[in-house]
Formats: structure tokens, C-alpha cells, sequence
């Protein structure tokens, strides 16, 4: 059965809204249910029951709780279904109302098929009778519309009718393919049967969702505003009433939960829904970045879920999404509420693979445990929000690196940092940036952005092959605030500057990075001019050099000299140096001298 215009007028939009609310409540329930699983069953459970009854318990809770979020998911994408669909309709009711109004206004009368009837207007030009009426037709020109002869001009009613005419049907036809469109989306929002959710369903969700964004076009989407300052889109979220912050949590959780200036429970909620849709949209590819980057989200999905330590600060999930070589911001206890908040940016060879998913983490994870000896109210962040520069060859490929992904990284990490400058509800925070390898190079970059990384107050610098600039003053927080850790045989704090000795240079990287580095040809010629310019544990820099272990050689122990700067185990000097910085204690850090 077709649309008519009479339909359209009459349709009760409304109840699509009450339906909406229905499915609504549902999703809210299961969110409850979820939540009550996660906060009270699970952690009452752990603290007093133990053995394999209990660890069946556990288990079960566990897949209890995920099931109950697909069915808030499944039931929040019906919601956004139909009020979505509602507020489309409703527009074409609006254009359909304003056109009756015109007509009737103009005196004339729309039938039931569509078609506009006009009386006798105008005059013939040889007798001054009027023109006869007629009838306007959608698509059809209305006889009246005829060109003018000799003896009779065109019906002036004619065109205002074969306007009303077209507007109807536009508003009718544009309704019908609303409908059309949304009659099948709700076909194929099924649920899975049983009482299990599978992974092959949460790959249906994954659909579903994109094909809910695709049907619901304006609906939710423009009025996310990301062309804002973090501090806009901070009093956007606040603005919103509950059910349309539920909407979007729904059916944008990758929109919202990496949108910088939005409230840290909140992207982590979001974030955790996204995991789940991510991991359901990869399941099942065979191309080698689908299954690498799964291998890290499932890891960052089982530390999620594990129990955690007495005293261990909580995990939220700040970021994650596919993008590029993959992106992951994940914080060790909640930024928002933590007087002391510290950021590290990793370096090269660096993507969302189980390498990161694994050390990265486990890097900022140990941060936060050693400030909180400190400060127990701290937070510590991992923030790959970019492309690290890729070297499969390790420092062979060195050559060809550049800056650009270092500035590009850096107006990413500012626009972070400005996120959580505006979300923080504490009064005088304490910010502190990591940089480590690369990635202090694009802490460097950003310091050199607009007006510098929002709220900073230290710059942590380890592992640098220079950060692009030549003082640490430069860096915006005052030297006395830049604080350096290179090791002795962390070769990466020995580059040599583009500058120096190309041909030794050219010949090290042929012949390979430990050649070149035992001959000598691949390390600074002692002029503290490195890769990315001055080396920062140099006297020049100025900054402040914290002692750190020497690190294992590397023809004897690989690259472990550049990589063990945060691990309490292999260098407790560093990683309690950066505690102490971080915990906002910097005049306790010991230093040493300059190169």
C-alpha cells in the first residue's frame, strides 16, 4: 500500500517515540544489570568467596555481564531506530503542514490523490473573459501552464497550483523512502537466540550499529560537534538530557568515546562498548593488520576484566579505535579526579599489536603504581593517538624518518591534553608529559603548537633522539621542569645529527645498526647535535638529567637499554625518578651530570 499525502498529515509520531522508549528502558535495564554485575556481584564475590566454585561463579558473572551488553546495545540501537526514524517523518509532516497551509491561504483545494485544483484567473485577450481552471498534477505541467498565444495568456493560478502540487509529493515521496529505509533496518535488528552471545554476534552488532548510523543520515550525527574546543564539546555533553546522552552512547560509542573535552567515565563506558563492536567488526578478517590488531584489543579486553590488586589504580579506557596503524589511550586510575596526572607518548615501532597492548600498558600501569607511593589519588596515561613512525628493520630504517608524524601527533596530543584540562574537576592540577624514543620528538612538536601542550607543568624525556628544538626552555614550563633520563647504552640517545658524517652514517645503516655502532660511525661524533637535534642529556639542552641504569650492551642485550627506563624491576632509579616527577615531587629527583 503506497503513501498518500493524507497518511503522512495523520501519522502519530509520537508513538514511534513511546516505542523508542520502551526499547529505551530496556537497554537502560540491562546497562543497570551490567553495571551491578561489574561493581557489586563481581568484586563482593572475589573479596569473600575463593576456589573453583567460586571461579566458576566468576566466569559465569563475567559472561552474564557481556550478554547483557549486547542487549544494551542491540536494545539502544532500536531506540535511536525509531526516534530517528520519528524525527525524519516529522519533518516531512512539517513540509507537508506548511504546504496546506499555502494552499489553503491561496484558496486552493488539495484532493486525496495529490493533485491541485485551481479556479478561472486572468483574462483571455480578446474579450476579457477569464481563463478557464484546472488541475495541477505532480511532475505534469498544469494546462493553465501553457505558453501564451495570440489570443490567451497563461492561467496566473496555474503556477501557484503546479507548486503545491510538487511540493505534496516531494513530502509524500520523500516520507515513503524514510520508511522504506528504516522498515529495513528494523528487519535486521535481531537478536541472536539462546541465551549466549557469541563473538559472531557481536560482529552483527557491529553491523547493525553502522547500519543505523547509515539509515539515521542527520539524526544524532551533525550535532556532534567536532570542529570545537574540548572545553565546547565538554559543555555540549553537559548540555544533553540523559536520554539523548543514552542515544549517543548507543549508537556513536566510537564518536564519543574518543572526542576529546568529553568527561573520562564517560569515554570509558563508550570505549568499552567500542572494544566489544571493534572486536566483532575484525572477527573473521584474514589480512594481517585485522588479526594484529585484534591479538591487542582482545589483551586490552582481558586486563579490562581482570581482578584487580588491593590498592592498584583502576583502568579506564580513554581511546581506541582502527585508525591508521591503530590508536589506544588508556589511564591508570580516572584523570578527571586526580590532583596528579602524567601522559606518556610512545616512539618508534609503536601500534596497537599485543606488544603495545602488553609493555605500553604495563609501562603507564607501573607509573601509576609508583606515584601512588607518593600521591594515592594519581593517574597515569598511555596515549597512542598516532602514527609512530614504523621500522621493521629497527634502526636500519632510521634514515628516512622524519618530523612529520611528529607534528601531526603533536596537534593530536594537544587537542588530549586540552580534553582533559577541561574535564578535570580539581583545583590546581598537576600535569605531567612522558615522552619516550620518537615519541619525545612529538611531545617536542606539540610543545611548539599554539600555545604549547594545555595545562603542562613537567616534560619527562627518556630515551630521546633529540625533541626538535635546542634548549629546554624552549619547551614552555621553564628548564627547571624538563627532566631527562638517557641511558649509557641506549643507542638511541646516540644518533648522530643529519649533519654529521652522512657517509658513515649511510654506511652504518648498510651494514646494520650494531656494526655501526661498535665502529662508532653510528652514534654523535661528541658534538651533542643528535637526530632531532640537541641531545637533551646534554649540558647545552639545560635540562634536568635523573640517573638511570647503563642498560645491558647492545650486541649483548638488543635494544633493552632503550626500553627498560619505566620498569621498577630493571631500572628502579628511572622509574622511581619519574614517580617522584609525576606524584608532583620533582625536588626530590636526584640528578647527575651532563654528557
Amino acid at each position: 500500500m503506497s503513501l498518500n499525502w493524507g497518511q503522512l498529515r495523520d501519522l502519530k509520531c509520537g508513538d514511534l517515540e513511546k516505542a523508542a522508549d520502551g526499547w529505551g528502558k530496556a537497554s537502560n535495564r540491562a546497562d543497570a544489570g551490567r553495571d551491578r554485575i561489574e561493581n557489586q556481584l563481581l568484586n563482593g564475590l572475589r573479596s569473600t568467596q575463593h576456589g573453583e566454585a567460586a571461579s566458576a561463579a566468576v566466569s559465569r558473572l563475567r559472561r552474564m555481564s557481556r550478554n547483557l551488553g549486547y542487549v544494551y546495545t542491540e536494545c539502544g540501537l532500536l531506540r535511536t531506530t525509531l526516534n530517528s526514524m520519528a524525527y525524519e517523518l516529522r519533518v516531512q509532516q512539517r513540509e507537508l503542514s506548511r504546504t496546506l497551509e499555502e494552499a489553503d491561504a491561496l484558496g486552493l483545494g488539495v484532493r486525496a490523490d495529490g493533485s491541485v485544483a485551481y479556479p478561472a484567473a486572468g483574462e483571455a485577450l480578446l474579450g476579457g473573459e477569464p481563463l478557464p481552471g484546472g488541475t495541477a498534477t505532480a511532475g505534469a505541467s498544469a494546462p493553465g501552464l501553457r505558453p501564451p498565444t495570440g489570443l490567451f495568456g497563461p492561467n496566473p493560478r496555474a503556477a501557484e497550483a503546479q507548486d503545491i502540487a510538487d511540493r505534496v509529493a516531494k513530502a509524500v515521496r520523500t516520507a515513503a523512502e524514510i520508511d522504506w529505509r528504516y522498515a529495513r533496518i528494523l528487519h535486521e535488528l535481531r537478536a541472536e537466540e539462546g541465551v549466549s552471545v557469541p563473538n559472531s554476534a557481536w560482529r552483527d552488532a557491529a553491523g547493525d550499529a553502522a547500519a543505523v548510523r547509515g539509515a539515521a543520515l542527520g539524526y544524532l550525527k551533525e550535532e556532534i560537534p567536532r570542529d570545537a574546543s574540548p572545553a565546547e564539546r565538554r559543555d555540549w555533553w553537559a548540555a544533553l538530557t540523559d536520554e539523548r546522552r543514552e542515544e549517543y552512547l548507543a549508537v556513536y560509542p566510537d564518536q564519543i568515546g574518543n572526542l576529546d573535552g568529553i568527561p573520562s567515565l564517560v569515554r570509558d563506558a563508550a570505549n568499552r562498548d567500542n572494544l566489544q563492536l571493534l572486536m566483532g567488526e575484525l572477527e573473521g578478517r584474514d589480512d594481517a593488520t585485522s588479526k594484529t590488531q585484534l591479538a591487542a584489543l582482545h589483551e586490552i579486553d582481558r586486563q579490562l576484566r581482570a581482578e584487580s590488586n588491593p590498592g592498584e589504580p583502576p583502568m579506564y579506557l580513554l581511546g581506541l579505535s582502527g585508525e591508521g596503524n591503530g590508536r589506544a589511550i588508556v589511564s591508570y586510575g580516572n584523570p578527571d579526579i586526580s590532583k596528579n596526572v602524567s601522559a606518556y607518548v610512545p616512539g618508534l615501532n609503536t601500534s596497537l599489536d599485543e606488544e603495545f597492548a602488553k609493555s605500553d600498558l604495563k609501562r603507564a600501569r607501573d607509573t601509576a603504581i609508583g606515584a601512588r607511593m607518593y600521591d594515592p589519588s594519581g593517574a597515569a596515561i598511555v596515549w597512542l593517538g598516532y602514527d609512530a613512525p614504523q621500522s621493521p628493520d629497527g634502526l636500519n630504517s632510521l634514515a628516512v624518518i622524519g618530523t612529520e608524524r611528529a607534528e601531526h601527533g603533536g596537534r593530536a596530543f594537544n587537542e588530549f591534553m586540552g580534553g582533559l584540562s577541561a574535564t578535570h574537576n580539581q583545583e590546581s592540577p598537576h600535569f605531567t608529559v612522558i615522552g619516550h624514543s620518537y615519541g619525545s620528538r612529538t611531545v617536542g612538536a606539540a610543545t611548539q603548537q599554539g600555545g604549547g601542550i594545555p595545562g603542562v607543568d613537567d616534560i619527562v624525556l627518556v630515551g630521546s633522539p633529540g625533541v626538535g628544538v635546542d634548549r629546554a626552555e624552549d619547551l614552555g614550563v621553564g628548564r627547571d621542569h624538563v627532566f631527562v633520563g638517557a641511558a649509557e647504552h641506549d643507542v638511541v640517545t646516540k644518533l648522530p645529527s643529519k649533519r654529521q658524517s652522512v657517509a658513515g652514517v649511510v654506511g652504518a645503516v648498510a651494514a646494520g645498526p650494531v656494526a655501526g655502532y661498535l665502529t662508532g660511525d653510528f652514534v654523535d661524533q661528541g658534538d651533542d647535535d643528535l637526530w632531532f637535534g640537541r641531545d637533551p642529556a646534554s649540558e647545552g639542552f639545560g635540562a634536568r638529567r635523573f640517573p638511570v641504569g647503563v642498560g645491558p650492551r647492545l650486541i649483548s642485550g638488543g635494544f633493552d637499554a632503550h626500553s627498560q627506563y619505566f620498569d621498577p624491576e630493571r631500572d628502579a632509579s628511572s622509574a622511581n625518578s619519574i614517580a617522584l616527577i609525576v606524584a608532583g615531587k620533582p625536588e626530590r629527583v636526584k640528578v647527575e651530570e651532563y654528557r
